[in-house]
Parts: structure tokens; sequence; C-alpha cells
């Protein structure tokens, strides 16, 4: 996760995600690559990682996770998709590398 570290007032250090440290409108998108397609819910991104192998765990009711079984990787995901950040994205793409991007919208 990149991000700047910002010094408050009362002395405290917080890592603040370059999104919203620039304070930029530009926000980030995951984009699945070989169909030029932005993903825009759970529902879309679930059906582009059951089809590259990824498979759905219910273990935890918070989280949306996802494991392959011929790997050693899991994608954990807030429930919330207005809570899907770029550290969330970005651990999408180097977990399926050349099928998505990550792209300023």
């Amino acid at each position: 996760m990149s991000g700047v570290w910002v010094f408050k007032q009362n002395g405290v250090v917080q890592l603040t995600e370059n999104d919203s440290y620039q304070g930029s409108s530009r926000r980030k998108v995951l984009v699945h690559v070989p169909m030029n397609q932005v993903v825009t819910s759970y529902d879309v991104l679930e059906r582009m990682l059951s089809s590259l192998g990824w498979e759905r765990y219910y273990d935890d009711p918070d989280l949306l996770q996802f494991h392959k079984r011929s790997s050693v990787h899991l994608i954990s995901l807030p429930k919330d998709f207005n809570k899907f950040k770029s550290m969330h994205m970005f651990d999408i793409v180097v977990k399926n590398r050349n099928m998505f991007e990550v792209r300023d919208m």
C-alpha cells in the first residue's frame, strides 16, 4: 500500500492513501483487460474471478474472500462494494497478472 505520512495538529502521524491525500476527484477503477470492462459490482467481479479458477470462501461474514486451489493466494475484500479501495484492486491485479488493471477514471 502506498501513501503519505501526514502529521496532524495533535502530533499523531497517520499514513494516508495517495488518493485521499492529493484530494483529487479522480477515482480508481478495476478493469478486466481481456474484455476491457470496468468492474462495477462484486457480482461482476465474482464471475470474472471464477472464470480464472478462483473459488468463493464463506468463512468470514464481514469479508468477501476468494481462493485459488493452485496457489496459496487469498483475496479478501470488504463486504460493502463502496469500501472497495485501490489497495484491494492492486491486490487483485498482482494475483492475476495480465488479467486486470487499475486505471484512473
